[in-house]
């Protein structure tokens, strides 16, 4: 009798287990597990409410496009961060995105920022419509054709001033000293970036310019640097001005050239999220012994910080001309499904010496700023005072 209920207490264990078994497997089949987990108190339906009342009353409704509507919401979500450099692209903006940073596109050649909530010229390229038509790093830009950049992000600025060749953009500048705003009318042109060149100054001194950091700039870099090797050289003046930045891999290339392999170039600060995080010099130092002078302005900003501020921590290189822009967050960039991206602010960029960058700057260690009258008679100051310093060294 004790076995038989032993047996019975089995059975009922088993066929309660099975039924538990089976249900839970019916239940999971019409359930969807999410690929992310969200907050529990995040409640859509409000997006979904409104959506329904945008269908059911606009007053073109045939025109509402959802994947235009998605896009703006996912643009939406982004600026609520109110962080600038924090953005979205849909395809079309990725491709121009991406373009940028092969060094070729078209436009008016000019990289802009928020800078004081205010849209400002970060740097007019060499060569550029928009350094011909005079604009200069740290000029203002309060309207793109009559539009005011009142609150507007990076990227719809870029696609405001964006264009093809032979159109026109007209900016309304505003640049300290003046009393009031001027309007510019640029021509857009196909833009094509050299990333660097270099000349033998005083006999003995290579002046090397390098115009941003992108995909060619380490290539190039190298070819001029055993050019300059050969020849009569002895010392360097290292232009960063109007430089808006690229791949900090790429300055970590140049910075292998000035320093000792191993030296720190920059920390990545993630804040209280995780350890910080050094990037060191790689590269054969060659260029380690040569005297070493670097002009920064208004427009050197990201990479070109990064190095300008690894030379002057490592070796105590001096930094002339300007005040950087402080463009010194870290961006990374996500590829989504559609092939459009979000480039999302990271981290922040410290100095070997844990200085930050980001919106503070790099401050010279000789100021020379460029007057109006400098630029309309085409003299650079800064260069000239670069050159005095450099024949001073040893």
């Amino acid at each position: 009798m004790q076995s038989k209920r032993i047996l019975f207490n089995y059975l009922l264990v088993a066929i309660l287990f099975l039924g538990v078994f089976f249900v839970g497997v019916s239940v999971g089949k019409h359930q969807t597990v999410c690929k992310v987990c969200r907050p529990e108190n995040l409640d859509f339906s409000l997006f979904w409410e409104a959506y329904d009342k945008l269908h059911d009353n606009f007053i073109n409704p045939e025109t509402i496009s959802d994947q235009e509507v998605m896009y703006g919401a996912i643009s939406g979500m982004v600026k609520s961060l109110k962080d600038p450099y924090t953005t979205f692209f849909n395809p079309k903006d990725a491709k121009m995105f991406e373009q940028d940073l092969a060094g070729s596109f078209e436009g008016i050649g000019v990289e802009v920022g928020i800078k004081k909530e205010q849209l400002t010229v970060i740097s007019p390229l060499k060569g550029s419509p928009g350094e011909k038509a005079g604009l200069r790093a740290g000029d203002q830009i309060i309207e793109i054709n009559g539009k005011s950049t009142f609150d507007i992000s990076i990227d719809e600025a870029v696609n405001s001033i964006r264009g093809k060749g032979g159109t026109q953009v007209t900016l309304t500048i505003f640049r300290e000293g003046w009393k009031d705003t001027k309007e510019i009318t640029i021509v857009r042109d196909t833009i094509k970036i050299d990333s660097v060149d270099w000349e033998l100054k005083d006999g003995n001194v290579a002046y090397i310019n390098i115009r941003q950091f992108g995909e060619t700039l380490s290539a190039d870099f190298k070819k001029i640097a055993f050019e300059m090797l050969a020849s009569p050289a002895k010392k360097i003046v290292l232009d960063l001005r109007n430089n808006p930045g690229g791949y900090l891999e790429v300055s970590q290339d140049i910075a292998g050239w000035f320093l000792q392999d191993g030296s720190v170039i920059t920390i990545e600060d993630f804040g209280k999220t995780k350890e910080p995080k050094e990037y060191k010099a790689q590269g054969n130092a060659s260029l380690i012994t040569y005297p070493t002078v670097v002009l920064m302005n208004n427009g050197s900003a990201s990479a070109s910080e990064i190095l300008a501020g690894a030379l002057r921590d490592n070796r105590g290189i001096k930094l002339i001309g300007e005040k950087s822009f402080g463009k010194g967050s870290v961006q990374i960039v996500i590829g989504l499904e559609d092939d459009s991206l979000l480039k999302i602010t990271a981290a922040k960029w410290l100095t070997p010496k844990g200085s930050s960058i980001a919106e503070v700057g790099l401050e010279p260690d000789i100021k020379i700023q460029m007057r109006e009258d400098d630029v309309e008679l085409k003299k650079d100051a800064q260069l000239e005072k670069a050159l005095e310093v450099i024949k001073t060294l040893e």
